[in-house]
């Protein structure tokens, strides 16, 4: 490459620590993000401030120390995140190239990340949050955040944006060399588990109807092909194909959700009902997160273990994330090299 490019990888973010204090700014920003939570802003204020911050802090610090714990003092997500960034610069070592690495929310803020790369003064900026299927709360945010940024410079550079890599063979074959890593034939039943979404936030992504008009759950089509239901589905069906997984193996689910308004099936009730059923073993996928975080260790990891348990079953085993796979630097390569 001749040009003078600096990337940019994104994500979502995490509290500088496990204490209270930092877990309630973490949680302030994140929740009070219009994309996350899209109802009006002083309904918003009050439902975070109010009611969610105060309440969920003392619980999520004590999760988030949980956390700290099996990334050895630090938060997995930014190890991972740091990791990723160092392999990826390698692969541009002798180009004119510099990858950088912000947090949606919190630190290493994407104002301060931003404002190194102003006065680097690049010809081109490649900004790649690092979620594989677009949502406008991920994604969207990330990007949104980034503009509103960048549109105050005086001299604005040439911009690209990656908003999505659900389909990319690298990503995918990361999550196949993981999952290699188990016998697949000695689990009862295989779960893909996603971060849920309000259905109302798939449903913005149609001009007409609504996401469950569109046939989200059998394939990718022009209309829905930024629907986070829809990129979920496919990214199963592709990571399932190269494992010789048929239908009846496993299922699509989404985890995390606030209220039953969310996108279904839900996986702790899946997780339940398998229990019910004499199901004893259960290999978790968690592709929306290509680094282990709280999601995956302690949702998955932890509470669906516990769940599982308590209705009859043995073990929930977690196939680790991307994280700083080969092959999903091979993808981050790829991406940044098709975008400049």
């Amino acid at each position: 490459m001749s040009k003078k490019i600096g990337v940019l990888l994104i994500q979502l973010g995490t509290p500088d620590s496990p204490k209270n204090s930092d877990v309630r700014r973490y949680l302030k920003e994140f929740l009070m993000d219009p994309r996350v939570i899209d109802i009006p802003f002083f309904s918003r204020l009050l439902l975070v401030r109010g009611i969610i911050v105060p309440f969920r802090t003392p619980k999520s610090a004590k999760i988030y120390k949980q956390l700290w714990e099996l990334g050895n003092g630090k938060s997995p997500l930014l190890t991972y995140t740091e990791s990723v960034k160092s392999l990826l610069q390698q692969r541009f070592a002798s180009e004119d190239v510099t990858i950088e690495m912000a947090m949606r929310y919190q630190n290493p803020s994407m104002e301060s990340v931003l404002e190194r790369m102003r006065k680097a003064n690049y010809e081109q900026i490649i900004i790649l949050p690092l979620f594989p299927q677009y949502a406008s709360a991920s994604t969207g945010s990330a990007v949104d955040k980034a503009m509103e940024i960048i549109k105050k410079w005086w001299v604005i550079p040439d911009i690209r944006v990656v908003s999505q890599f659900y389909n990319h063979e690298g990503y995918i074959d990361s999550i196949v060399e993981r999952a290699k890593e188990f016998d697949i034939a000695s689990y009862d039943k295989i779960m893909f588990s996603y971060h849920g979404l309000p259905e109302r936030q798939v449903d913005k992504v149609y001009d007409s109807g609504l996401c469950q008009d569109h046939d989200c759950e059998k394939e990718i089509t022009e209309e829905n092909k930024f629907c986070y239901k829809a990129t979920s589905y496919e990214t199963t069906r592709l990571i399932a194909a190269k494992l010789g997984l048929t239908e009846d193996q496993y299922i699509v689910s989404f985890q995390s959700r606030l209220d039953e308004k969310w996108i279904q099936p839900f996986s702790d009730k899946v997780i339940e009902q398998w229990g019910k059923e004499g199901k004893k073993r259960v290999l978790a996928f968690s592709p929306a997160f290509v680094a282990d975080c709280l999601e995956t260790l302690i949702e998955i990891g932890g509470e669906y273990q516990e769940i599982f348990e308590e209705n009859g079953g043995e073990k929930v085993q977690l196939v680790p994330s991307s994280n700083d796979h080969p092959r999903f630097i091979d993808c981050l390569e790829d991406l940044v090299r098709k975008s400049s």
